[in-house]
């Protein structure tokens, strides 16, 4: 499936800003069975320098500065996304998750290695005794982790509500986890957390998810949306993931911008400015199968 995907974001300030720095995570990653063929970023007003770099875990960043009086950003990216059902492959059995869990401190591959530091404490995740208590529950001994993990992302699923007036881009997943509410970056924060508290190595995803119309209603541009999701390491299957957000495994419907230790690695847009005062922030996003 290729899919043509535009991402647009519209910063509006109250008053000037004279300067701004911004990073920007909106080039798909390349990877077996998913290819960006092409990107392009269009920034209004014109940046005085720009350039792209690779960051710690392999995500293409686009720095820019602008040095001009304006009191409107515009972010636009434009993107062409090949995915095959051969992106994200999910093995027929996995090994029990206390092996992996005891494997992963041992594993000295280069895989292995950049594995285990997904188990660790992160900037917004931080495993605890109440997250592992709620994960033990799909863990039972010698479950296989596929199984496990399956399960758990059912769980969350039922068990918390989307609701995208619960919650802000800061709130702490132990807040989500109290309120059982949020959006998909808190789900996957939550799963992250509870996978982390049992020891095992998972990772935050960000991307773009295709929607689909109602029946007998035509596609709305910009109904797509900004995505999050979950990747946890197997040491017999590699990375499995996973979106409690819908339940699903991901498929040729999602498409990956880049992922880390939590949203603090990817978000799409971040910067500083000097100047400014309050804004508004809107984001609108186009996911358009080509073929």
């Amino acid at each position: 499936m290729i899919y043509r995907v535009t991402h647009s974001t519209k910063y509006q300030y109250k008053r000037q800003v004279s300067i701004a720095e911004h990073a920007v995570c909106l080039w798909p990653r390349s990877f077996s069975g998913h290819h960006c063929y092409w990107h392009a970023l269009e920034i209004i007003p014109a940046p005085s320098s720009q350039h792209d770099r690779v960051d710690y875990f392999g995500n293409r960043i686009t720095l820019f500065t602008i040095q001009k009086d304006h009191r409107e950003l515009v972010v636009r990216s434009r993107s062409e996304v090949d995915v095959g059902a051969e992106a994200r492959p999910w093995p027929e059995g996995t090994l029990a998750w206390e092996r992996v869990r005891q494997a992963l401190p041992e594993d000295r591959s280069p895989e292995g290695l950049d594995a285990y530091q997904f188990v660790f404490e992160s900037p917004r995740i931080r495993p605890s005794p109440e997250f592992a208590a709620y994960a033990i529950q799909s863990f039972e001994p010698e479950r296989s982790l596929g199984e496990a993990l399956l399960d758990l992302t059912e769980r969350i699923h039922l068990d918390f509500r989307f609701d995208s007036k619960a919650t802000e881009v800061t709130t702490p997943p132990e807040e989500v986890f109290r309120k059982r509410r949020g959006v998909c970056q808190d789900f996957a924060h939550v799963q992250i957390a509870c996978l982390r508290s049992l020891g095992l190595a998972a990772r935050y995803v960000s991307g773009y998810l295709r929607t689909y119309p109602p029946p007998g209603r035509a596609r709305l541009i910009g109904a797509d949306a900004s995505h999050a999701w979950v990747s946890v390491y197997s040491i017999d299957g590699g990375w499995l993931e996973v979106d409690p957000t819908n339940n699903v495994k991901p498929s040729n419907g999602h498409i990956t911008i880049g992922w880390g230790r939590d949203y603090s690695d990817v978000p799409p847009v971040r910067g500083v400015v000097l100047g400014g005062g309050e804004h508004t922030i809107k984001v609108a996003v186009d996911m358009e199968a080509t073929v």
